[in-house]
């Protein structure tokens, strides 16, 4: 099959998008971009402070338009679809704890809310019994007690329960892309580490096509099998496989300063 032909997970072709066009401001976020991801592609996203990596992420999930290029995902061109329209191909985990549910509703109202996301909705809306048992399922795998707490509000929840709870809402309805941006970045290390390795699970479990956009070089080498390092809004580096898994720290601060002939100074990522 031709390049032309294939359908990917995720192409982005070209990708263009300044901020402030014309002003003192102005600021170019994203140069160019060409991306593909492969179906089952566990992409992590690295980079200094505004090398482009949330506004990749943004344009992907349609919060504002791109001047120009194109987005395809699943093979559908979504480049000209609003934000709420492009909901049914994708999941987003936020960097935000309390963004993405419903603070004031339950844990299976906000589960049964995902698993009617992008679907026709009626005027008849409740969580049935069978969907309470299949989410009890789905919260017992988690192992945090939550199986037992279906009507707790979400809002009472601890930061790592809720973003527990996000990635099972983000994946419940098996989305085209799984996009993660910067989802442990306000988490504790320990509960930080628990959230990623249950987005592993998810992620090889329902053998997702994934894209975690994050500020911490290790996660960024011991998660997934590639790795997309962005600085002043264009791709620089792209590793996959093998070659990236026997990378190391170090080995991505010296690619950092061969690419963009400057020393890697961006010290919340070196000290993550």
């Amino acid at each position: 099959m031709s390049s032309e032909t294939k359908n990917y997970a995720l192409e982005l072709r070209d990708i263009h998008k300044v901020f402030n066009q014309g002003t003192i401001n102005e600021k170019v976020a994203l140069d160019g971009v060409d991306l593909q991801l492969e179906d089952g592609d566990f992409v992590t996203v690295i980079g200094g402070n505004g090398a482009g990596k949330s506004t990749m992420l943004n344009a992907i999930a349609g919060m504002w338009p791109v001047d120009s290029g194109s987005i395809i995902v699943g093979g559908a061109d979504v480049t000209s679809l609003p934000e709420h329209k492009r909901a049914k191909f994708l999941g987003r985990v936020f960097q935000d704890p309390m963004t993405g549910t419903a603070a004031t509703m339950s844990i299976d109202e906000n589960m049964a809310i995902a698993a009617r996301r992008g679907k026709h909705h009626t005027l008849r809306w409740g969580v049935t019994k069978a969907e309470r048992e299949q989410y009890k399922e789905m919260l017992r795998e988690l192992d945090l007690g939550l199986e037992e707490r279906l009507t707790t509000k979400v809002g009472l929840l601890s930061g790592g329960q809720r973003q527990a709870v996000t990635l099972l809402m983000a994946s419940l309805e098996k989305p085209n892309l799984l996009l993660l941006d910067e989802h442990t970045a306000a988490l504790d290390p320990k509960t930080a580490a628990t959230v990623l390795a249950l987005s592993d699970k998810i992620i090889e479990e329902h053998h997702l096509t994934a894209m975690m956009v994050t500020h911490n070089m290790k996660d960024a080498i011991s998660h997934g099998n590639r790795l997309v390092m962005m600085h002043e809004g264009k791709i620089i580096y792209d590793v996959r496989g093998e070659e990236k898994k026997n990378l190391h720290v170090s080995d991505l601060m010296a690619k950092f300063e061969e690419v963009s002939g400057g020393e890697f100074a961006n010290d919340r990522m070196i000290l993550s």
